[in-house]
């Protein structure tokens, strides 16, 4: 069996228009993790109550701990240069990289991609059994992008011992 990619999660000020990126985690294929906050450019106002929610944090904290844009789009470029970098929602993962690189005058150095592109129907049927299972190992309870990183990773680690030997995710 190849190594599990790299896999990476957003977590948002919201969905939809004027959303942006505020937590970025990802898992690389040795299975190490990394988790940085993301501090809101001042021209980026938009904050959804329901998302601070779901994730936990606060648009002051993020302003207190969160690092610079350009220093986030360069640890990315730095730490994903030229890998296929998988994530469970690709459109809206891919807009708010987008909003984070045109916002530090770069552009992404890493390609990102579906998740999907590695199940073949069956496995996709099998996908949220997968990353339940994957969550309760684990034992992850909190609702943040490098934790939900790892729990994609491994849920494709779970579905490749399953997967039989001409499946796209081997």
């Amino acid at each position: 069996m190849t190594s599990l990619p790299c896999v990476i999660d957003i977590e948002a000020s919201g969905f939809g228009r004027g959303s942006y990126p505020i937590e970025i985690g990802f898992v690389l294929p040795d299975g190490q993790a990394r988790c940085t906050l993301v501090r809101p450019d001042a021209s980026w106002t938009h904050w959804d109550a329901s998302a601070q929610q779901l994730h936990g944090l606060t648009r002051e904290l993020l302003l207190r701990h969160g690092r610079p844009v350009h220093e986030v789009a360069a640890l990315l470029n730095e730490t994903l240069r030229g890998c296929p970098v998988y994530c469970d929602n690709w459109a809206h993962d891919f807009a708010w990289l987008a909003r984070l690189f045109d916002q530090a005058d770069t552009t992404p150095a890493f390609q990102l991609r579906h998740l999907r592109e590695l199940l073949d129907d069956a496995q996709a049927e099998r996908w949220d059994a997968a990353c339940a299972q994957a969550r309760a190992g684990l034992k992850i309870d909190r609702h943040r992008a490098s934790n939900d990183a790892r729990v994609l990773q491994q849920a494709l680690g779970h579905l490749r011992l399953a997967a039989p030997a001409d499946s796209p995710i081997r």
